[in-house]
């Protein structure tokens, strides 16, 4: 079985804070922010709502879209959000455990 990798953004209930990350364990990863128990700028701001993810084929092209993504402007960050989940909703509720 192939392990899968992830890039996928948070955001915070007034969708004015946006964090990206990279991982291969969406679904714990996503409760760990939920719980505030790492320590940085998603717990700093609040940030709990996971609102995009997308699939990488390995590791290290997880880690170049993230830096791609990373650099571009809040406006085109926002605009692929629009496109994936146009109302900003938390996905994690489509997750169970």
């Amino acid at each position: 079985m192939n392990k899968r990798f992830y890039v996928y953004f948070m955001s915070n209930d007034f969708r004015n804070v946006l964090y990206v990350g990279v991982t291969s364990q969406l679904v714990k990863r996503i409760e760990e922010h939920k719980a505030g128990i790492i320590d940085g700028f998603t717990k700093r701001y609040n940030v709990k709502n996971f609102v995009y993810f997308e699939d990488a084929p390995d590791w290290e092209s997880a880690i170049t879209r993230e830096k791609e993504i990373k650099g571009w402007k809040r406006w085109k960050k926002d605009r692929l959000v629009n496109r994936f989940n146009p109302s900003w909703r938390d996905l994690s509720e489509d997750f169970s455990k």
